[in-house]
Formats: C-alpha cells, structure tokens, sequence
C-alpha cells in the first residue's frame, strides 16, 4: 500500500558513479557513493518521515552500460537521486547491467521477479523486449526511454533532443576556426538522427558554409571506434566533434586528450551528450569540452515514478520533454561570450516559435 501523499521536488544531491565493470543486477552497495554522511534516519527532503514508503524500481541498461559517464549513468543518478529525496535506502533502486541485446528480456524478467514496482528500458534499443515482458507480465508496471510503447502497462519517455542538439550546432558553428566541424553518432536510429538532423540544423543556422563531417560507430559502447573516427575528423580538419553515442564517445574525448597532450597549441574541442561531460574534457592545459547537450533522463524517471506514487501509473502515456520543459538544454561550458549569447538568442527562437527545429530526417 503507497502511502506517500506529497509530490517531492527535485533535490540537488551529488552522487559518484564508480566502475561496476561485469557488475549484475541489483547490487548498488558498491557503485554509489553519497557525499552527504548516512545518518541511518529516512526523511525525505521535505522533513517527513518516509518510513512506511514502500516502493522500488529498477532500470535496465542498454549495451553501453551504466557506467558510460552519458546516457545510462544519468538515468542511474536519477534514480539515487529520487531515492536520496525520499530518504530510502540502497535496496529501494537497482540496475540491471546489459552486455549486448541479448541480455535485456533476461535482465527485465529478473527485475520482474526481484519485485520492483517500475521497471525502466533505458533506450530505444529495449522497445521490443519491453514490450514482449510487458505483454507477459500484465500487472506489472514498466518504462521505455526514447521510444513509444502502445502497452497500456507501459509509460514511455521522450526528448526534443533535436531542439538541445541545434543549441549544440549553434556553439559549433560559432566556435570553429577551420570551417569544419563533425558529428558522431551511436547506432543510426530515428531517436540518433534526431541529434544529427538538430546538430546540423543549428550549424547552417548560423554559417551554411560550414562542413558538417556525419559518421557513425554503429555501437553504443565500442570507444576505441569513437577514437578511432575522432582521429580521422580532427585530421581532415574538424576543430569540433559533438558526440551522440554514449560510452563511444569516451573515445571521443581521449582522441582530444591525447592530441592535445602531443601539440597543446591546438585548437581543438568536443561537445559532450546527455549530462555535463565537463569533467571528461580535463587535461593538463585546461579543459575542451567546448559544452554539453543535457538530457534529463534522470529526472524523467523521477517525475514518473513520483507520479505513480501520488496520483497512479500513467500507463500507455508517452510524456515527452523539450526545451520548454527545461528536460533538454545544453551547458554554458567553454563557450566564448559571443558563441553563448548566441545559444541564448537560438534557445529563446525556439521557445517563441520563430525557429522550427526538424525532429528528424532518418529513413530505414
């Protein structure tokens, strides 16, 4: 029996994601660390006593894993952080770790089994095994990220990415010394495309001479392919790389590293996906992440999940999140005052109407 009655704010904790290499469901003990001291007390931010709160979820990866500093480990942050608000303990949240696609009905019908009361899907990849474990499992409540599932035991989770990804294109355009700049994506895909097609959008909003070099890892998880096409695009002259790919784009960043390490004098940047990947683009000279597209996956489970508790599961919704919502945005970063004045004016077009940013242009 749900017993919370008060819809909780979102909380501003700070939370640590250590490897959990080969990790299995579950067990979160060793994966996150709280900088605020265990009191042993549950009270939720709001001072009452969350005790008799008896409510769990859990979330499925995809392929790049939840330590991919990117797209999963912001879900899984989220989702400490909704625990953290609530004053619950460690056992409330779980992740179920996904080596490839073949792991996800498996790890869902584990998730099913261990008692959560949500389970998420964290990606588009996990549509069809959500959907297949939810028609097997009516009376259990579930969750996809960046797709729409039409199971009335489903609510779905979208972004406006395009809308983020063109503030993105804009920083670029206005950033690049050589004319050239590039983009590279995960698994091409609609929810993908979406980024590609706003991120270039952006960059001929501002200079349409400017070369836009598109490529694909066809992986979520392979970062020596991501460094491997960094190398190619920052040798044929891309001074900015934006990355859509998730733990891919870890190999984005050490391409950037390296290069920089070997001739500091470049001029060289790259824009990070879906949470502030500042602290990615640290190296002895300073930092390159030039800015970050957010994207509030974390959040968006914690507004579902609160939902659920106060008012019931909104199944067979699909409550998608843009710029209006303040769900996807980018950060201010490294942007030069002229380059951030002009995602501000961009933000504001969008919000007003005067730009249309296209969802997406992907065809199979």
């Amino acid at each position: 029996m749900l017993k919370l009655r008060t819809l909780l704010a979102l909380g501003t904790s700070a939370f640590v994601l250590a490897a959990c290499q080969g990790q299995d469901a579950g067990d979160t003990t060793d994966t996150i660390q709280d900088d605020t001291e265990d009191t042993g007390e549950e009270t939720a931010d709001n001072g009452e006593d969350t005790e008799d709160i008896d409510f769990r979820i859990a979330m499925i990866t995809d392929e790049g894993g939840v330590d991919d500093r990117s797209f999963n480990q912001s879900a899984w942050e989220g989702m400490n952080q909704w625990a953290d608000n609530l004053g619950l303990s460690d056992d409330h949240i779980a992740y179920y770790q996904s080596n490839d696609s073949s792991d996800f009905v498996p790890n869902l019908n584990q998730a099913n089994a261990d008692g959560y009361d949500i389970i998420y899907g964290i990606g588009f990849m996990l549509l069809d095994a959500v959907n297949d474990v939810a028609d097997q499992n009516p009376d259990q409540y579930f969750g996809i990220v960046d797709e729409i599932s039409d199971r009335d035991n489903v609510v779905s989770l979208t972004f406006r990415d395009h809308e983020a990804a063109f503030l993105a294109g804009v920083a670029a355009a206005q950033t690049t010394e050589t004319g050239r700049v590039g983009f590279i994506g995960g698994i091409a895909s609609p929810v993908i495309d979406r980024f590609e097609t706003g991120f270039t959008e952006g960059v001929a909003y501002v200079d349409e001479s400017i070369e836009v070099d598109v490529q694909y890892a066809e992986s979520f998880s392979d970062a020596g392919v991501g460094q491997q096409i960094a190398a190619g695009m920052y040798a044929n002259g891309a001074d900015v790389i934006y990355h859509a790919a998730g733990a891919v784009g870890n190999g984005v960043f050490t391409e950037a590293r390296n290069r920089l390490e070997s001739d500091p004098d470049s001029e060289i940047w790259v824009i990070g996906v879906d949470r502030d990947q500042e602290e990615e683009g640290n190296w002895d000279g300073g930092n390159f992440t030039l800015t970050s597209t957010l994207k509030g996956v974390g959040s968006a489970i914690e507004m579902s999940a609160n939902q659920t508790i106060e008012e019931g599961f909104p199944g067979g919704e699909n409550i998608d999140y843009g710029l209006e919502e303040e769900a996807v945005d980018v950060t201010r970063g490294n942007m030069s005052d002229e380059a951030w004045a002009a995602v501000e004016e961009a933000r504001q077009a969008i919000l007003d109407g005067e730009i249309e940013v296209t969802e997406f242009s992907y065809s199979e």
